[in-house]
């Protein structure tokens, strides 16, 4: 019997802006315009030296949904020298694919042609789905619209784009809702084939918010999840859970696949207040299970070449490093 495998990637995290049209209520990442929150490209630049030399091979772009709605925004973006934040993600992309590591962008909804634009510097993306269910926590967030959430799946899986995906635990959702989102998801990969992996994230109540005082999900019911997710989804999705949110080694034995992107170098912005498990911690979460880093785009769509071919190079040579196991830059 072949040892069990569980996978990781290494990354570096960068928001670009955290300035977002959405008021959903469980959420602090987001900050109001005149904080003037942009990372500016000498920082995405000194944040990618320090992930090179680290031996990180993921870059983790994200930016709050549509910030160019919020009134004001502009005269911030106007620093980066962009004109858009797009045109900023898609340069700051590029930057990272020169500095050796290949981007993932989590940016929120995008329309087909957007994506089809940021195909051409990401080796994947994502979007959580979050839930099937209308909740309270969506109120606001125009963004949250089901319909509008699953059409960007679609649309990700007709451009051939290797997909990440999933759910929030503990946000207003019943467990018959957990069931239609993972139906829901199964049925888009079902149609393109393009869903990489889903993460299964337990709600963080944050001080300060409408959802503050809310109930967090323990393990248990993260572990029911996973198990429900195994029956539903086909066995190639790998199940992922986030190291720094829950006790992870309770629920390894619950068919956890990967542990996500975890940062040597950079904070998890969304969750700052949970830091990340020191790399050499994760042999100890997995207990008796193979540890095993990946990249950001899964092998099976490396051997599909669903990736641009301006990608290969790198993906090639990055792919062959972490197989032999060399952490040379």
């Amino acid at each position: 019997m072949q040892p069990r495998v569980i996978t990781f990637s290494k990354n570096v995290f960068l928001p670009l802006t955290s300035v977002c049209r959405n008021r959903c209520g469980y959420c602090s990442f987001r900050t109001p315009v005149q904080t003037g929150c942009v990372m500016l490209p000498d920082e995405v630049e000194s944040i990618l030296v320090r992930g090179k030399a680290s031996g990180c091979t993921e870059a983790l772009f994200t930016f709050g949904e549509h910030p160019e709605e919020e009134p004001g925004f502009s005269r911030y973006l106007e620093k980066t020298g962009y004109d858009t934040i797009l045109d900023y993600c898609e340069a700051m992309c590029s930057l990272s694919i020169e500095y050796g590591i290949l981007p993932h962008t989590n940016a929120g909804i995008l329309t087909y042609d957007e994506l089809k634009r940021l195909r051409k510097v990401n080796a994947s993306m994502g979007l959580m789905l979050e839930t099937t269910a209308r909740i309270p926590a969506h109120n606001g967030s125009k963004g949250k619209a089901l319909e509008v959430r699953l059409a960007m799946m679609e649309d990700a899986g007709k451009l051939k784009i290797p997909f990440t995906t999933g759910l929030l635990l503990g946000i207003g959702e019943t467990v018959a809702d957990r069931e239609k989102s993972l139906v829901a998801i199964r049925d888009v990969h079902r149609k393109h084939g393009h869903i990489q992996e889903i993460i299964l994230q337990n709600f963080c109540p944050k001080d300060n918010t409408p959802m503050a005082a809310f109930r967090v999900p323990g393990t248990k019911e993260v572990c029911d999840t996973i198990r429900m997710a195994h029956r539903i989804l086909p066995r190639e999705i790998a199940i992922q859970i986030a190291p720094n949110l829950i006790n992870a080694s309770r629920l390894i034995g619950c068919g956890v696949d990967d542990l996500g992107g975890i940062s040597p170098v950079t904070i998890d912005y969304v969750n700052p207040e949970h830091p990340w498990p020191a790399l050499e911690d994760l042999k100890t979460i997995v207990g008796d299970a193979t540890l095993c880093e990946r990249l950001c785009i899964y092998p099976r769509f490396i051997r599909m070449g669903w990736y641009d071919p301006g990608l290969q190079p790198l993906i090639n040579r990055l792919d062959q490093r972490i197989t032999t196991g060399s952490r040379q830059p």
